[in-house]
């Protein structure tokens, strides 16, 4: 078995992380949150290679989920997550991308749904999955014990944390969600997140000021 690798496509005018988790062995691996551009994401994947198993969602919003059904179509794959409180969420994703005027993201419901204590999986590798509410009510995360990483999604980020005043969010909810489900899994824990640069739980647990008194 190899290493789990990363790679990171910025996908729309929001800049968001679409993720490729793939082994760097086999070359088998899952995408994360492809929220449009669909073209440049299947020319990425062609040119490294990569064996898509999988989608998995984060959650709802136009920018993580808009290009899943797209994708799905032309690669045959099947959308997972993100928990089922986001289904209204990615039943307005083309309201949405109209509000902000982005083209070519569509609605989207997955083929399976996510509970938390959950697990996924592509070869090896084995992601565990939280419900993390407060950005947005049906967020997850994925976390891999083996290797101490973690897809954060728009939970927390390096110095910030998630929006809580879209639709659907709550700041306390998603105070909880750190508190109670991201800084359990360690502080020696690196992440990769929705929109910026990743880092280690630990340093945000310690200097991200909005995470004071946590």
């Amino acid at each position: 078995m190899g290493q789990v690798q990363a790679g990171i496509i910025p996908v729309t005018p929001f800049q968001q992380n679409c993720t490729i988790l793939f082994d760097d062995e086999t070359r088998e691996g899952v995408i994360v949150d492809p929220g449009g551009d669909v073209d440049v994401i299947i020319q990425t994947i062609e040119e490294n290679k990569i064996s898509l198993k999988a989608i998995w969602l984060t959650h709802g919003h136009l920018d993580h989920a808009g290009g899943a059904a797209e994708l799905k179509e032309r690669l045959g794959l099947t959308i997972i997550g993100p928990h089922k409180d986001d289904l209204p969420l990615l039943e307005r994703i083309e309201t949405q991308a109209r509000t902000y005027n982005v083209s070519g993201l569509r609605n989207v419901v997955p083929d399976q749904w996510l509970e938390d204590g959950d697990r996924v999986s592509f070869g090896d590798h084995e992601f565990e999955v939280y419900h993390c509410p407060g950005h947005a009510p049906g967020h997850v995360i994925y976390f891999d014990r083996n290797q101490n990483f973690a897809h954060l999604g728009d939970v927390l980020f390096s110095g910030s944390i998630g929006r809580t005043d879209l639709p659907g969010g709550d700041h306390q909810t998603l105070l909880n969600s750190i508190r109670d489900k991201v800084f359990p899994l360690g502080d020696d824990v690196g992440f990769i997140c929705g929109h910026g640069p990743g880092g280690r739980i630990g340093e945000e647990r310690r200097n991200n000021p909005f995470l004071r008194g946590l």
